[in-house]
């Protein structure tokens, strides 16, 4: 599902293209008896994280972005930084729940799996605009 999303930018050698990989092992994952949702959230969080990224690297004035792993002021930059625009609040509290969740799968504690799992689905509908965002401004140029 995910590959699918982000399939513009297979193999592409840029900050995208690590959040293509990030998409493959997501739907990897979901094809395993893994049932620690960690390593999900670990892979989710990197997906969006780079892919904020880019947009902070492709349509931001200066090019460039913090080294934050927080994607709340992540996405706060992309709005403060580029043309996207959309409703923050109903994204901030979703993104931070993952933000915490791989910060906790990084010390090996036990994540909030329904908790994980109800963000991922407020955060699609986020990826969806950023994509879409990433695509309408291609059809500008």
């Amino acid at each position: 599902m995910y590959q699918e999303k982000l399939k513009q930018f297979e193999n592409v050698e840029n900050l995208a293209g690590k959040a293509w990989e990030h998409a493959v092992a997501i739907d990897v994952l979901s094809n395993t008896s893994i049932k620690d949702c960690s390593i999900y959230c670990f892979h989710y969080q990197q997906m969006l994280e780079l892919f904020f990224k880019h947009l902070l690297e492709t349509k931001s004035q200066f090019g460039s972005y913090s080294n934050t792993h927080k994607l709340q002021k992540l996405l706060e930059e992309v709005i403060a930084n580029t043309g996207f625009r959309t409703d923050k609040s109903q994204y901030l509290m979703a993104l931070q729940v993952i933000t915490v969740c791989t910060e906790e799968y990084r010390y090996n504690f036990l994540i909030d799996c329904e908790g994980y799992h109800q963000s991922v689905i407020i955060c699609n509908f986020l990826l969806d605009e950023l994509l879409g965002f990433e695509g309408y401004n291609d059809h500008l140029a």
